[in-house]
């Protein structure tokens, strides 16, 4: 049994004429959680109970934590989820849904997260929203799916936060021989670590994130995802939040699937047919999804930018 689903793979008409190539969408925001998280936390929680846990903690109100609050439920485990003040009434709404125990901590995810790590007793798992080879493993199962369909992309456009579907796209490249297919990575102007450590020539920590599309707020990428911007043929791209907002809303009328920014900044790179786009004529965008994304909070941002 997998927790996670086989996501459609389509071609779209719309995103294709505006680029003037063939563009496949892999939806993941269709995943039961709501997001591609499920796939790697899914593979984890699943893991970490054959190994003896009785619970799962997790210190993120988004997408990671309600992929482990979705496992927790369909696994029989009790889960606790420490999110910060910050984190929005629709989150807490969400993860309650699914029977987790929401305790609400700090002014960041950072203090959370510290919260969330000295609860953890000896039969407790701790399920790392991005950061755990676990994660990448399960991920890459995204890429599989691709692969078996018979689809071989020029390249795989994909947003980056702390790092975790990069590292599990460039997994599953590699695992089945796609070792030549770039990565165009894109993040928010304002939560660019991975573009920061390319630049540097290794991690650094932003100082804040000031970008709209939270989900990519990781102060410092993950030292494999880093790691693989040398060992494969990673490109690093940056989008205005207008862009990204801009794209969630022609997405919406183009698919009738409402994203979050962070996965609008790789539609973006597509609908303004970005420039890194010239060389390839048949690419694959991983619609990493949104679970807690309202159209209010889309259009209350594109009026605040």
């Amino acid at each position: 049994m997998t927790l996670h689903i086989e996501t459609p793979l389509i071609e779209s008409c719309t995103m294709s004429v505006t680029s003037g190539r063939s563009v496949w969408l892999k939806l993941d925001a269709l995943q039961p959680s709501g997001s591609f998280k499920i796939r790697g936390i899914g593979y984890a929680c699943e893991t970490c109970l054959s190994r003896g846990a009785r619970r799962f903690i997790s210190s993120s109100g988004g997408n990671a934590g309600l992929a482990v609050a979705y496992a927790g439920r369909r696994l029989g485990v009790p889960v606790t989820v420490v999110v910060p003040e910050t984190t929005t009434e629709r989150a807490k709404e969400l993860l309650q849904l699914e029977k987790a125990q929401v305790i609400v901590h700090g002014t960041s995810w950072q203090e959370a997260n510290a919260f969330a790590q000295s609860l953890i007793d000896v039969s407790d798992a701790f399920l790392h929203p991005f950061d755990d080879p676990l994660l990448w493993q399960g991920h890459a199962t995204l890429i599989d799916e691709v692969f078996r369909s018979g689809l071989k992309p020029d390249a795989v456009v994909l947003s980056v936060g702390g790092g975790g579907l990069l590292s599990g796209v460039i997994e599953g490249l590699h695992r089945n021989g796609w070792s030549d297919i770039p990565v165009l990575a894109v993040e928010t102007m304002g939560a660019a670590s991975f573009n920061s450590a390319v630049r540097a020539g290794h991690t650094v920590e932003l100082e804040q994130i000031t970008s709209i599309a939270t989900s990519l707020g990781a102060k410092r990428v993950c030292e494999q995802a880093f790691q693989w911007s040398k060992d494969h043929p990673v490109r690093s791209v940056v989008v205005s939040d207008q862009s990204a907002l801009s794209a969630c809303e022609r997405f919406l009328d183009d698919h009738r699937i409402l994203v979050e920014p962070a996965c609008g900044a790789s539609l973006a790179v597509v609908y303004e047919n970005s420039p890194e786009l010239k060389s390839f004529s048949n690419i694959l965008v991983v619609v990493c999804g949104g679970a807690t994304s309202t159209v209010d909070q889309i259009r209350v941002g594109e009026k605040s930018r």
